[in-house]
């Protein structure tokens, strides 16, 4: 019995001593009101257990703060910072008012989280991200450790980025390796026209990234590389946006932060480097001389690839002191050289440099400072803007940006080897080679110099025509005398075509011959004249049939070009295709085909002009979105579809777009949308729904997975196509730029939307407040519907254009995407409404994929 009960008490002993220690360092996940304080020497470790909240510092500076939970502890936030407790009886826990709240070993607080609450029954919970929540007994949010940061930027930040508040300081160095307490340097956002990262030293620039151009801070040209994937600008949310950054692996233990000596480091930690693990430096700012803040003062250039002359001035710009520049002290910068036309006018002093002021690129730049953002009409031009402003001295239009334009003084210009963008410096007349002061002599020379070359040119021409056939040409000088001269049209019809085609421009149908098409054909010499011999000035855009070009024929009618490339990758059957549909099809909403012309190797379509070009010039550019109301787009939403539903019901051919997209929509005087483009569209007979090719066509993103995965195409691959661009022209989104993010699709990303509640969201900002919210929601949930995986379940456009005008229509709700295109991968366990389109079964072929 004695043996036993001594025993017995060992045991106990042991447990409560285990229990004891185990309770310096366990504690409950969660603070309250009700007790649950973390004493110096225990913590509290977040979900998953990446993160750890209790003390650190030395025996005499003891912290509060978070820190990654791994062998090497990286501190990431610290409560208080400027006041630690001098011994280990600090106390965290929450106070009487709710807060949270650090307490000395005299119960005397040194950091609260101080804001207003409205109960004091609170909670505090270090969640899975590293960021520690305040929250009330009914879930509402008090406040964040990531709204109070320290120096470090995790994974699920937003840091606000707001024009009106402007410059956003959201991260303080540490003082020292060792002290956190607020140092010298600051790390946030400037909001100013794009908005960029700035690193400060007190109130000067140290560094910034460059403009965000939706894609890429540009003043970090190697940007592009994976390390730096993640970085999004959120949505407008009550007048502010916010930079969130989401990492590739979702897994990785990612940091950035701004150390106490200035430089900015990205951070991943490696568990299979040294011993269990250390901290890999993935890239830090800045990294070079040139990097740091206006290295060669106003209006010079810094090239860190010329070391160790980095600096020169900007063409047309001297040093402002030769003699410090020459010895390597480049911060007086450098002046104007020559005044601008603006700046003598006003000061009306006249001389040989009068001129009109012009532009120089400087090519691979890393823009200057202090840009303002303009907004351009439908007719202007940034560079008009600039020289409309007497204190412009520079512009550039930025894709994703808009026309930016510089006041005053050029500061922190950098040049790179490859990225950046060009800056087009103003300059006066005489420094772009206005007025050159060559000698009498020296003029002599190049004049007959020139004469020379130009006989021997002209003589050898003359040689190589004489050898060989070519086509007649008209030079747009003589067509500018003779163009009320020449006849418009050939006296051949297009039933002549088969000829200069090279085979017959019949169509089959299902065994069945299609009546040929009656279009006039063009005279080749008059397409010459109406588009002033191919001028470049005179080109629309350019696909992947080739050039468009624009042209006046006798009369004044305005005309579009469609001019054939020998290098297109699309061809001749092709050329036919569009001819034979378009001659055949008449609809409000389809563009016109006037005519054709075929000369020799040149093969022309001859179409209405569309002043206002296609629908993405408008709808991803930031500068002219605005001009597409909720209004228009509804009615262009509503014009595609009626369309398409000619194309696929009441025109005498069934036809199949099979390339619907953006750029394939073009816009009349009206904004009234027109659908164009039919090189890939097939015809169907009466009674056929489905068919299947070899040869996969179109443009990735509006590929419906049957088409693009097993080259079966019916009507519902169009309306797929619709649907992706339906949910483009509401959210001013193009499908493809959410390909690296974690929705992979415009698609995912509304099914996110959608499912949380949150649709509206997906509405582009610039019209947001100003759309019928039913009329919005309508619109994405039909959105939704068309893009699903399953063919069958979508619905015709029938179905479509009534669920879009009819508030009546009871919608049925869209399946959650399967985010994959095997046809295989589809089970369709439902009944479906009457009215859709059953697919019929077809042999399948393997196919190879040919997206444009």
């Amino acid at each position: 019995m004695g043996i036993t009960t001594t025993n017995q008490v060992g045991v106990l002993l042991s447990f409560f001593f285990i229990s004891y220690f185990l309770s310096l360092f366990c504690h409950a996940a969660n603070l309250s009101t009700q007790g649950n304080s973390i004493k110096d020497g225990q913590t509290v470790k977040s979900e998953g257990e990446n993160f750890e909240l209790g003390f650190f510092g030395n025996s005499s500076a003891r912290y509060v703060g978070i820190w990654y939970s791994i062998p090497e502890p990286s501190v990431i936030w610290v409560a208080n910072r400027e006041k630690p407790i001098s011994d280990k009886s600090g106390v965290l826990s929450i106070g009487e008012n709710g807060n949270l709240t650090v307490f000395d070993g005299n119960n005397v607080s040194v950091w609260s989280s101080n804001v207003s609450i409205a109960s004091t029954n609170t909670t505090a919970k270090l969640d899975h991200s590293g960021n520690l929540i305040l929250s009330g007994s009914d879930n509402k949010v008090y406040w964040e450790s990531f709204n109070v940061s320290t120096d470090t930027f995790l994974p699920g930040m937003k840091v606000k980025v707001n024009a009106e508040e402007g410059e956003n300081r959201f991260f303080t160095s540490w003082k020292s390796a060792d002290d956190p307490s607020a140092g010298a340097y600051s790390m946030g956002i400037d909001p100013r026209a794009s908005p960029q990262i700035v690193i400060w030293e007190g109130e000067n620039r140290r560094w910034r990234s460059g403009h965000w151009d939706r894609q890429i801070f540009s003043g970090v040209p190697n940007m592009t590389g994976s390390y730096l994937y993640g970085f999004g600008l959120s949505d407008s949310e009550n007048g502010s946006r916010y930079f969130t950054y989401t990492p590739i692996n979702t897994t990785d233990k990612l940091k950035f932060r701004i150390r106490w000596d200035g430089y900015e480091e990205q951070l991943r930690w490696d568990e299979y480097k040294g011993d269990g693990g250390e901290w890999t430096l993935i890239q830090y700012q800045p990294s070079n001389d040139c990097d740091f803040y206006n290295k060669c003062g106003d209006f010079g250039v810094c090239s860190a690839a010329d070391s160790p002359n980095i600096c020169k001035c900007m063409k047309g710009f001297v040093p402002r002191n030769a003699d410090q520049w020459n010895r390597g002290n480049w911060s007086g910068g450098c002046v104007r050289r020559t005044e601008l036309q603006c700046q003598r006018e006003i000061s009306n002093v006249t001389g040989e440099n009068d001129g009109e002021d012009g532009f120089f690129d400087l090519p691979c730049m890393k823009l200057p400072d202090f840009a303002d953002l303009e907004t351009l009409g439908f007719t202007e031009d940034c560079s008009d803007k600039c020289l409309k402003n007497c204190s412009c001295t520079a512009y550039t239009n930025v894709n994703g940006i808009g026309c930016m334009i510089w006041k005053g003084d050029l500061v922190d210009v950098q040049h790179f080897k490859r990225g950046g963008n060009t800056l087009h410096i103003r300059l006066a007349h005489s420094e772009l080679g206005g007025k050159n002061k060559l000698s009498t002599l020296v003029i002599i020379i190049i004049v007959v110099a020139g004469v020379l070359v130009l006989g021997v040119f002209v003589f050898l021409l003359w040689r190589f025509k004489t050898k060989q056939k070519v086509l007649p040409t008209v030079s747009s000088t003589s067509c500018r005398k003779s163009h009320h001269d020449l006849p418009i049209f050939e006296r051949s019809t297009s039933r002549e075509l088969s000829t200069d085609l090279s085979g017959s421009v019949d169509v089959t149908i299902e065994g069945d011959q299609a009546s040929r098409p009656e279009l006039p054909l063009f005279n080749f010499n008059c397409v010459i004249t109406a588009t002033d011999n191919f001028c470049e000035e005179n080109k629309l855009g350019e696909g992947g049939f080739g050039a468009v070009y624009k042209g006046n024929i006798p009369g004044g009618q305005e005309i579009a070009v469609k001019r054939l490339s020998r290098r297109s990758t699309q061809g001749l059957d092709e050329f036919k295709n569009e001819i034979i549909l378009l001659a055949k099809l008449q609809h409000r909403n389809l563009v016109r085909l006037l005519g054709c012309c075929i000369q020799g190797e040149e093969k022309m379509l001859i179409y209405e002009y569309m002043p206002n070009k296609s629908l993405d010039c408008f709808l991803f550019d930031p500068t002219k979105q605005t001009i597409l109301d909720w209004r228009k787009r509804f009615t262009i939403i509503e014009g595609i579809a009626r369309g398409l539903l000619y194309l696929h019901r009441d025109s005498r051919l069934r036809i199949i777009h099979r390339d619907l997209k953006a750029s394939n929509i073009l816009l009349d005087e009206d904004m009234n949308p027109k659908i164009s483009d039919f090189g890939m569209a097939r015809i169907f007979g009466g009674n056929q729904d489905e068919a299947n090719t070899n040869r996969v066509v179109g443009t990735y993103g509006y590929m419906s997975p049957e088409y693009a995965m097993e080259g079966l195409f019916s009507v519902k691959s169009d309306v797929y196509s619709f649907g992706v661009l339906l949910l483009e022209i509401v959210s001013g989104r193009r499908n493809t730029s959410f390909r690296l993010s974690e929705y992979s699709s415009l698609i995912g990303y509304v099914w996110h939307l959608w499912n949380e509640e949150k649709a509206m969201e997906l509405v582009d900002p610039s019209i947001r407040d100003s759309c019928p919210r039913d009329e919005a929601l309508r619109c994405i949930q039909v959105g939704m519907l068309c893009v699903q995986d399953s063919a069958t379940l979508r619905p015709t456009m029938s179905s479509v254009v009534l669920m879009l005008e009819s508030e009546a229509v009871t919608l049925p709700l869209p399946r959650q995407p399967n985010f994959t295109s095997m046809r295989g991968s589809f089970v369709d366990t439902e009944s479906h409404t009457a009215g859709h389109e059953i697919a019929s079964s077809n042999d399948l072929t393997v196919t190879m994929v040919f997206g444009r």
